[in-house]
C-alpha cells in the first residue's frame, strides 16, 4: 500500500484565504525584521570587521614585500657570487655541480642541477635567452687529475640527440689534456679547466665572455650538435 502523499491546495472560503493572508503578512513580517536586526549587528560591528580586513590585507602585503626582498637579496648575493679554487677543492661531486648551477645564474642563466646516476653527460643544464640551452659536464677530481677526450666523446654525443643543448660545456676544478682541448675546439665542444674556472668564478668573468659564446644560436646549434654526433662517434673510434 503506497504512502498517501500530502497536497497543497489552494484556500477555500472567505475564512481559509482570511487565515493565509494572515500568515503571509506574519512571515513577511519575520522576514522584515531579521533583516532590520542583521543590518544592526552588521552597523555595529562594522569596525571589527574593517580592522579585520585591514588586517588581512595588510599582512598579505607584508609577506608580498618580504618575498620580494629575499628575492633581491638572493639575486644580490649571486651577482656578487665569488668561489675560489681551494673551495672548489674542498667541495664533493653534488656541491661542484650546485655551485656551477649557481654561477651560471650570477651570469643570466635559467640552470638547474641535473647530475645523477644515468644523467647521460649532463650534470647542469641552463637556459639563455640569447644563447639558447647549455649542457655542462662537471667533472670534479684532484688537481693534479685530467680529463681526457672521452669526456668530450660523450658530451658531444648527447649534449644534441638527446638533451636538445645548442652548447655543450666540460668544466673541471684540474686539468685538461692537450688532445681533449684539441678535439673539443675542432667539435665545438667548450672546455673550462681550472685556470678558466678561477677567471670565471673568482674573477667573476661572466662564462659567455669567457669562452666568446656567440649571441643568436637558438636551437640552431643544437641541430648542428645532433647532425655532428656520427663525426664524433667515428673519431672517438
Amino acid at each position: 500500500m503506497g504512502r498517501a502523499r500530502l497536497r497543497l491546495r489552494a484556500p477555500r472560503g472567505r475564512g481559509e484565504q482570511l487565515a493565509a493572508a494572515v500568515v503571509g503578512a506574519a512571515v513577511g513580517w519575520m522576514l522584515l525584521r531579521t533583516a532590520a536586526v542583521a543590518g544592526q549587528v552588521a552597523l555595529r560591528a562594522w569596525p571589527l570587521t574593517v580592522t579585520v580586513l585591514a588586517a588581512v590585507v595588510g599582512y598579505g602585503v607584508w609577506r608580498m614585500a618580504q618575498a620580494a626582498g629575499e628575492r633581491r637579496t638572493r639575486a644580490l648575493m649571486r651577482a656578487r657570487l665569488r668561489i675560489t679554487l681551494e673551495e672548489f677543492d674542498a667541495m664533493d661531486d653534488r656541491q661542484f655541480e650546485y655551485a656551477l648551477r649557481d654561477l651560471l645564474i650570477r651570469d643570466g642563466f635559467h640552470a638547474r642541477q641535473v647530475g645523477r646516476a644515468g644523467d647521460q653527460g649532463a650534470d647542469v643544464i641552463a637556459q639563455h635567452r640569447r644563447l639558447g640551452r647549455m649542457v655542462i659536464q662537471a667533472k670534479h677530481t684532484t688537481v693534479a687529475a685530467r680529463v681526457g677526450s672521452h669526456v668530450m666523446y660523450q658530451v658531444k654525443g648527447t649534449a644534441g640527440p638527446v638533451h636538445r643543448a645548442d652548447i655543450a660545456v666540460v668544466v673541471t676544478n684540474g686539468r685538461i689534456t692537450r688532445d681533449a682541448r684539441t678535439w673539443g675546439d675542432r667539435h665545438q665542444v667548450y672546455w673550462v679547466d681550472r685556470d678558466r674556472l678561477g677567471q670565471w668564478a673568482q674573477d667573476g668573468i661572466p662564462l659567455p665572455q669567457l669562452l666568446r659564446l656567440p649571441a643568436g644560436r637558438g636551437r640552431r646549434r643544437g641541430a648542428r650538435l645532433a647532425r655532428g654526433t656520427a663525426t664524433s662517434t667515428s673519431a672517438a673510434g
